[in-house]
């Protein structure tokens, strides 16, 4: 046993694993999967939410805090930087397709265009990835974001990695300042993007940037759910 955890360490260690996926499977087997709902996060919390974690392309540099509500709903301001949290998850899209989530902009990146590599920013931005190994060649990863110019929609690969196709759901301010409730069939949008059925769905992000056009941006997302049609 030399070197060896004893065997109750070793469960600990994916203890919290196995309860998410217990807790996601349930959730499926309901028809309904919380990816998150913000309730559970004291108001005025900075930073990567707990159960959330930094990506390494833009790990929080600005704001991001959870606001007072009915109900809670986090709060997302970027400033020439950009910045993305992901929660890891485990969905068979096949099963609870649509995805749901509320969102409202304040402030859209100035002259932000997703299909433009140098002007890529948006205020808001919600994507849902399906890993592929080897993980960092092989995702699939959608992106539904709001834009500042890129026509209502448009679906573009982005020109900075392969492995992101965006979806343009909002355009221009006309919906600023308002809450918007999105749905989307993501079993649907995989197969039409990539002619193929999707595998399991492993992580959804968040994120806000203004750092290609050098400007600023804010934005709100509130509740975010997997269900059944």
């Amino acid at each position: 046993m030399s070197g060896d955890r004893p065997r109750h360490i070793r469960f600990l260690r994916f203890l919290p694993g196995l309860i998410l996926a217990v807790a996601a499977i349930a959730s499926a087997q309901t028809g309904l999967v919380i990816v998150e709902d913000w309730s559970k996060h004291p108001v005025g919390a900075k930073g990567i939410p707990d159960g959330w974690k930094g990506q390494n392309w833009g790990s929080p540099a600005y704001d991001l805090t959870v606001i007072e509500g009915s109900p809670k709903v986090l709060h997302l301001k970027s400033q020439n930087e950009g910045s993305t949290i992901v929660k890891e998850v485990k969905i068979h899209v096949k099963e609870t397709p649509i995805l749901e989530w509320q969102w409202k902009a304040v402030a859209l990146p100035a002259g932000g265009d997703s299909r433009k590599k140098a002007a890529d920013d948006q205020a808001a931005q919600l994507y849902v990835t399906f890993p592929r190994f080897p993980s960092a060649v092989r995702s699939r990863i959608i992106g539904y974001v709001w834009d500042t110019t890129a026509p209502e929609g448009t679906i573009v690969e982005s020109e900075k990695t392969s492995l992101v196709t965006y979806v343009i759901l909002r355009s221009g301010p006309k919906d600023l300042n308002r809450w918007i409730t999105e749905t989307r069939n993501v079993y649907e949008d995989y197969k039409r993007i990539y002619n193929e059925e999707p595998g399991e769905l492993g992580a959804v992000s968040i994120a806000i940037d203004s750092n290609d056009t050098k400007s600023s941006a804010e934005s709100y997302i509130g509740k975010i759910l997997f269900r059944k049609p």
